[in-house]
């Protein structure tokens, strides 16, 4: 079948979309609409003379996620998509491309290209709204929100390349997360070569251009006890540092690791009896934690395999409010269990439930907790246990492929979507009070008060920032407000109550105000896939990942 060639295209837009049509001879396999919404060729995708941070493909709008030229895109949504014979109009909602005023295009079908078409947008007149009070309400929403750094995740085979297709594949399925094991069986006596360095660069960087996050671990074997010594251990991070520190933003937590079977800390070579261990197999142990801990950024934390080695390690009393998030040793350990909801001791995980029970509920409300499911053992295993387990632990995430048996009958008996939903947090958004005007430079009060319907608080730091949108350019201005969703703790309402100090330089009009709990690392705080997304109807922009508050401010001198 020979090529379409295109014939022509055009853009028109009202107050709520924008209409792409392009027009073609022949039957196209595909047509597009690169679209630049800052003007600027320096940024985006490069193609025919502009940076293209949005594209349409029959159908689809992806956002540009990839860096230097590279074709990597992130999925948004599906978009209107009309076909007739000689063209097709796709119809996209002007906030899923951020509600630019103008922007340029380049459209093609097939291999057929138009030059830089200029698209001013048609302007939207908004009046200030005058509720009583400035209240508004909001409606809590019944989907899976599928929030960074929680949730069921996938493994993935790390001492290869990743599949980025792969991990585009499951982060459109819902998952945020991934676990990356790096096997280091070929170097138990010898440095790590250049090579597989290399290799855990390219997979923390496919994980990013997917818009995941990876839960990081590194083993020696799977099959014995053979691992490395400590001095070894010692060498091999000081070899991973910098590699670990470079791509920290997109690692979520860190499993101890390195020791035992699976790097799951078991009897091993030269770290002893879990159960019984000495003062040197004590000493030994805590030099691989203090190891990973000076290597891995302060933001992060490290998990260990039972209760058991923080206790005897670091600390025997639980983490206290006023110890959290402090960066200290005790402050950066949580925990995950490979084995749960398996038998009383969750195959030895626990050694005393009537200490260890009480521990891990308060420390979990500061540190991370996670794992997977290993054996079906009922009733343990069944929704009842695994939900009020999960709610009493704070579980904020659970492997999605193993144990299947445990998982599908959570499928059969109900809980399962109840289990995706809830596991790590679920922020709703109850109702709001706001200044119905302000000055430039002036104050504005914002009375917001949210809800954690999930089993836990992230466990990572998070911006929390009112943005004020002007409703006829589409210029930002962002206030950080003085909060920390990693206190917001699970089945808690906070209330957010501040008057902050808009920007002097905010011109004359209306502002749609949003809110924006974006991630803190600079490589990622754009990017709308790391925003947290709260669980309310009529709320989320998927295409900038701010909360719209459905509520204007008349700026005004």
């Amino acid at each position: 079948m020979a090529a379409a060639t295109q014939t022509g295209s055009s853009a028109t837009s009202d107050a709520s979309n924008v209409y792409i049509k392009i027009g073609y001879s022949g039957t196209p396999t595909w047509t597009r609409a690169y679209i630049d919404t800052d003007r600027s060729g320096a940024s985006g995708y490069p193609f025919n003379g502009i940076g293209a941070e949005f594209l349409i493909e029959n159908g689809s709008l992806y956002r540009y996620s990839g860096t230097g030229g590279s074709w990597a895109w992130t999925f948004v949504k599906t978009v209107g998509s009309a076909a007739t014979t000689g063209s097709t109009t796709f119809t996209v909602a002007r906030a899923d491309i951020g509600s630019p005023s103008a922007f340029n295009m380049v459209t093609a079908a097939d291999a057929s290209a138009s030059s830089i078409i200029q698209v001013p947008l048609s302007t939207v007149t908004t009046t200030t709204p005058t509720p009583t009070g400035g209240n508004v309400n909001y409606t809590a929403s019944g989907a899976t929100i599928n929030n960074p750094e929680r949730g069921f995740y996938t493994q993935v085979p790390c001492d290869s390349a990743v599949s980025l297709s792969q991990l585009q594949s499951l982060r459109s399925s819902g998952q945020t997360l991934v676990l990356c094991v790096f096997h280091l069986g070929k170097f138990v006596t010898s440095s790590i070569d250049q090579t597989t360095l290399n290799l855990f660069n390219q997979n923390m960087t496919t994980v990013r251009q997917a818009g995941m996050k990876a839960i990081v671990r590194f083993a020696y074997t799977d099959t014995s006890s053979t691992d490395a010594t400590p001095t070894m251990v010692n060498t091999h991070l000081t070899q991973l540092a910098p590699y670990i520190a470079s791509n920290s933003d997109i690692i979520a937590v860190m499993q101890a690791g390195l020791i035992g079977q699976w790097g799951e800390w078991g009897n091993t070579q030269h770290y002893g009896d879990s159960y019984n261990m000495t003062a040197q197999n004590m000493a030994d142990r805590k030099s691989v934690v203090d190891k990973l801990l000076s290597v891995l950024p302060a933001d992060r934390m490290v998990q260990l395999r039972m209760p058991l080695f923080k206790t005897k390690l670091y600390s025997s009393t639980a983490l206290t409010s006023s110890e959290a998030f402090t960066g200290t040793a005790k402050a950066r350990l949580g925990f995950h269990n490979d084995c749960f909801l398996s038998n009383s001791s969750d195959y030895g995980t626990y050694v005393n439930t009537s200490v260890e029970y009480p521990y891990l509920q308060t420390e979990s409300n500061y540190v991370p907790t996670g794992g997977e499911t290993c054996a079906y053992v009922a009733p343990r295993s069944d929704c009842p246990t695994a939900l009020s387990t999960m709610s009493m632990f704070h579980w904020s995430y659970l492997n999605s492929g193993y144990n299947m048996t445990v998982l599908n009958n959570w499928q059969s008996q109900g809980c399962y979507t109840q289990v995706n939903q809830k596991m790590g947090y679920r922020f709703v958004l109850v109702n709001g009070s706001f200044s119905s005007t302000a000055k430039p430079g002036g104050a504005f009060t914002v009375n917001l008060t949210v809800q954690n319907q999930g089993w836990s608080a992230p466990f990572n730091g998070r911006n929390v920032e009112l943005v004020f949108r002007n409703t006829a350019t589409g210029a930002l201005y962002r206030i950080q407000l003085a909060t920390d969703p990693r206190r917001w703790q699970a089945g808690q309402t906070v209330t957010i109550n501040q008057t902050v100090t808009l920007p002097s330089t905010m011109p004359q009009g209306n502002y749609a105000l949003l809110l924006n709990l974006s991630d803190p690392k600079a490589s990622l705080s754009s990017r709308p896939e790391y925003s947290i997304q709260m669980a309310n109807t009529n709320t989320w922009e998927a295409s900038t990942g701010f909360n719209n508050l459905n509520f204007t401010v008349g700026v005004a001198p």
